[in-house]
């Protein structure tokens, strides 16, 4: 056992949804998380702090480490100190909370002294985030592609990774992200549930291994369905993103773009209130620091 443990996971975008599905995709993005846990020995008592935004709720955290705990059978031994950072915004879209989950994830089971599967890793972090009602679907996905890296295929229902491609190709993504926050607890799923046709054949085309055109379709059937206005993702297409749509449930867009078209899209972002965020494609794994 060490007793305190740092953790490291990266962050993610959507391709395909899977709220509307059950399955979804997406992929790896070289923002981040670190998760740093230090044991004691107050049994069930869980302080956790958020010091990138401090307040934010801490639930994701303490429902994390319980379920490591509980995997071990040390929920009665003990408890734990958990600090978090982050340059990723929360409820925004950005997979914050999948990112979150897996680095405490990573970091309590080392703190333990103990090694698990990277996939059962991935599965605890999802659970916690039901556990938390943060997610829908558990996000296992959005999961996937922030602890591996590189582009998944999931189904969300069965807990299954079904592709895996690398992310080979030199571009930048692009988000922009409107001042508003949208909770995933807050969807409305039926709503969303009725474009379902439409969303399977976003999936296939990204099983197909056509990611970018599926991003672009699923971005276009879930802003008309949860009333976001999709004029922005059609003008960073005009001014040469290779892909551009929703990010998970809104109100982020993502934006794909070659390096030569940074300075055009961004161009077009900035016409819109918000903020934007520059990333590069990730296809790190999850680490120990």
């Amino acid at each position: 056992m060490t007793a305190k443990a740092t953790a490291i996971c990266h962050g993610a975008a959507t391709i395909v949804n899977a709220i509307a599905l059950g399955k979804g995709a997406a992929f790896g993005v070289d923002l981040w998380t670190k998760a740093e846990v230090k044991l004691t020995h107050n049994p069930h008592v869980v302080e956790g702090k958020i010091t990138s935004d401090p307040n934010e709720s801490t639930v994701l955290i303490e429902k994390t480490i319980l379920r490591i705990l509980q995997r071990f059978n040390l929920d009665n031994v003990f408890g734990a100190e958990v600090k978090t950072w982050s340059n990723i915004p929360i409820a925004k879209g950005l997979k914050s909370s999948s990112a979150a989950a897996n680095a405490v994830a990573l970091a309590m089971t080392t703190a333990l002294g103990k090694t698990l599967d990277d996939l059962e890793i991935v599965k605890l972090g999802v659970e916690s985030a039901f556990d938390a009602k943060v997610t829908i679907t558990g996000a296992f996905d959005d999961a996937c592609a922030s602890y591996f890296g590189g582009i998944v295929v999931t189904d969300n229902l069965k807990r299954q990774i079904v592709k895996q491609m690398p992310l080979n190709e030199d571009l930048i993504v692009l988000f922009h992200l409107p001042p508003e926050k949208a909770y995933t607890a807050n969807s409305n799923v039926s709503r969303l549930q009725t474009v379902k046709p439409l969303v399977e054949v976003a999936y296939n085309l990204a099983l197909q291994g056509n990611v970018w055109e599926a991003l672009t379709l699923n971005g276009l059937i879930y802003s008309s369905a949860s009333g976001y206005d999709p004029t922005i993702t059609v003008d960073a297409l005009a001014a040469g993103a290779i892909a551009a749509g929703l990010c998970g449930k809104g109100p982020a867009i993502t934006t794909v773009v070659s390096r030569d078209k940074v300075d055009s899209v961004k161009a077009v972002l900035q016409k819109y209130e918000g903020e934007i965020l520059q990333a590069n494609l990730n296809w790190e794994k999850a680490k120990v620091l």
